[in-house]
């Protein structure tokens, strides 16, 4: 067995993820359900080989020291994959995620177009792409970084873990930076960025205290920082980063926070009523002059209401979301009420306006 027919097959059958572990035939995720392929099961030794085969030595030596792998890897002709190598009773497991050579646009991945653009455009900010893993975050900033990269003559620079997507130069110049190959750490990449004459960040991920500090500074010195976030709301964005500092650290953030977050969006890739792929729900906060001043205030639970009531800035809820795709058929109900972060509100949407 080799790992490109692996990878081929992966990309043939249009899965969203690869997982090889001992004792089981390689799995799929396909449409977010798990296929086992029609294939022998794996043994250690197979799992270690088809792993090592794609490591180069620095790769391998980082992997024997930490246990752990984040890294990517192209196939010419077929596609670049996003992959993690892990160890897990005493034998190496792999998760593969393929990462198209073509970016997708706002409309080809279902986003709100004129609030992305609006994005887009701003000279400084903050913006975060939230929600679950596998909900297409990456792929939503990298439509978000191509788009400036076609629009404006912009220095654009990523620190990623790993890189997944692949710039050309357009209109702006863009320079990616990956973890362990161009630079040690985000934290360490994000200290020595201001030297290099950014216009745009983007930050694979904030992970740390530290990187989201960092990333407040960025925003408030007049760049324009691009991040993600494991969160389901936007409301509870604003929480969660204002949460992770100290006590006495939490009033000088919610100041910065409240100058600098431009917008949130939060995704759910839903599958399709028909069972034929997946549809992407978000829920979209514009921060507007009163939710500054109540980030600012402490009062982040009365964000909620604004979201609601500003739909003619561009706001959406996910429950507003979950009701429209469930209203133009594109999922069932059980899947909209099973994804619905407040579950009430979307049944009272349900009994005011039935189905059909």
């Amino acid at each position: 067995m080799k790992i490109e027919k692996l990878l081929r097959l992966t990309i043939e059958k249009k899965a969203s993820d690869l997982h090889l572990s001992a004792g089981i035939p390689p799995h799929f995720r396909i449409y977010g359900e798990l296929v086992a392929a029609d294939l022998p099961s794996l043994t250690k030794e197979d799992c270690r080989e088809l792993s090592y085969s794609i490591l180069n030595e620095g790769q391998k030596n980082r992997f024997e020291k930490f246990k752990e792998l984040d890294f990517s890897y192209g196939i010419s002709g077929l596609g670049r994959f996003r992959i993690n190598l892990y160890w897990q009773r005493g034998s190496i497991s792999v998760a593969f995620r393929p990462i198209p050579f073509e970016i997708p646009t706002f409309e080809e991945l279902g986003l709100p177009v004129n609030e992305m653009r609006k994005f887009a455009s701003l000279n400084s900010g903050f913006i975060l792409i939230t929600g679950p893993t596998g909900s297409g975050k990456s792929t939503t900033l990298a439509s978000l970084i191509d788009y400036i990269n076609q629009t404006r003559h912009c220095h654009i620079i990523s620190i990623e873990d790993p890189i997944e997507y692949l710039f050309k130069h357009k209109k702006s110049i863009v320079n990616q930076r990956e973890l362990g190959e161009d630079t040690l750490s985000f934290s360490e990449g994000l200290r020595h960025i201001l030297r290099e004459d950014p216009n745009v960040i983007f930050i694979g991920e904030m992970r740390d205290l530290e990187t989201i500090s960092s990333a407040l500074t960025l925003a408030e010195t007049g760049h324009l920082v691009l991040s993600t976030l494991h969160i389901g709301e936007a409301t509870e964005t604003v929480n969660r980063i204002i949460d992770i500092f100290p006590a006495a650290q939490q009033n000088q953030v919610k100041v910065q926070l409240s100058l600098t977050l431009s917008g949130v969006v939060v995704q759910q890739l839903l599958p399709l009523a028909n069972g034929k792929g997946r549809v992407l729900a978000t829920e979209t906060m514009i921060v507007t002059s009163a939710i500054r001043n109540l980030i600012r205030e402490g009062k982040p639970q009365e964000i909620y209401s604004h979201l609601q009531m500003g739909t003619r800035s561009g706001m959406k809820t996910m429950n507003r979301s979950l009701y429209e795709l469930y209203q133009q058929k594109k999922i069932v109900l059980e899947t909209a009420l099973r994804r619905s972060p407040r579950l009430e509100e979307l049944k009272n949407m349900l009994k005011e306006k039935p189905h059909g």
